[in-house]
C-alpha cells in the first residue's frame, strides 16, 4: 500500500489506545532568530518525545536516516523511528535512531 495509507491506521490506532500525537507536524528552520518554512512536516510525534517517519520502500536507505535525523536536531528531540511498512514482519522495518548514539554492540577496545 501507499506511505499515505499506513500514515491513516497509524493514525487511528493511536487514536484507539488513547495516544497523544501530532501528525503532519510543520518543522520551520529558525535562522538567525526567524523562523523559516521550509516545507518540513514531520509525519508524527508521539506524546511529544518521538519522531516518526513512516515509509513503504524496498529497503530503509542512508538517506531515509538522514532525514530523521536532521528533523531531530532541528526539533530538539532524542528519539525517532524510521517505520517501513513494506516488510514481511513489521518489527523488522523499524530503525531506532538516537542523535549522537554510540553503538554499545560494537567491539569495545582494550584497556591498556
Amino acid at each position: 500500500m501507499l506511505e499515505s495509507a499506513y500514515e491513516e491506521c497509524l493514525a487511528q490506532e493511536m487514536k484507539i489506545r488513547g495516544l497523544n500525537f501530532q501528525r503532519q507536524a510543520p518543522l520551520p528552520v529558525v535562522y538567525k532568530g526567524t523562523a523559516l518554512d521550509c516545507g518540513y512536516r514531520l509525519d508524527f510525534v508521539v506524546e511529544k518525545a518521538v519522531v516518526l517517519e513512516l515509509k513503504s520502500v524496498g529497503a530503509i536507505e542512508p538517506i531515509h536516516e538522514a532525514q530523521l535525523l536532521t528533523y531531530l536536531k532541528l526539533g530538539g528531540w532524542t528519539v525517532g523511528l524510521l517505520m517501513n511498512f513494506n516488510v514481511p514482519v513489521l518489527r523488522n522495518g523499524i530503525k531506532r535512531v538516537v542523535p549522537n548514539y554510540k553503538d554499545v554492540s560494537a567491539p569495545f577496545a582494550p584497556l591498556r
